[in-house]
């Protein structure tokens, strides 16, 4: 039975975590697919390259993870202080990052959310 992460896990905690993502319904992750014959390997190196990007955006420290046909395995620590130590602006700037607009200059962007203090401090949290 799976359990919502605000009741398995309280905000602005530490700690160390073991997760798991699996595809249903046959789909593959990577790997060959017997089955239809189609590889679809070209994507283990996009997974892994944006479980990095990820760790530089957000506060957490990754362990370790494992990237399977069907599934991926990935060991992360929260580290909340990491991100309290952050200024607004390396707050907005990480955002920006992390969903990115074609149509909009980053630096702007970043300027216009580092002077909302409740977004950022949502943000921070988050």
């Amino acid at each position: 039975m799976t359990y919502p992460r605000s009741s398995l896990v309280p905000p602005g905690a530490p700690g160390l975590y073991h997760c798991v993502l699996r595809c249903v319904r046959r789909a593959f992750l990577c790997g060959q697919d017997d089955y239809s014959g189609r590889s679809f390997e070209h994507r283990r190196r996009r997974v892994e390259d944006r479980l990095h990007a990820l760790a530089d955006i957000f506060a957490v420290s990754l362990w370790a993870y494992a990237v399977m046909s069907n599934h991926l395995h990935v060991v992360v620590q929260v580290v909340p202080e990491v991100a309290a130590s952050w200024s607004d602006r390396e707050i907005a700037d990480r955002w920006v990052r992390l969903f990115p607009r074609e149509d909009l200059n980053p630096e702007v962007r970043v300027d216009v959310l580092s002077a909302h203090a409740d977004r950022i401090a949502l943000l921070r949290a988050r």
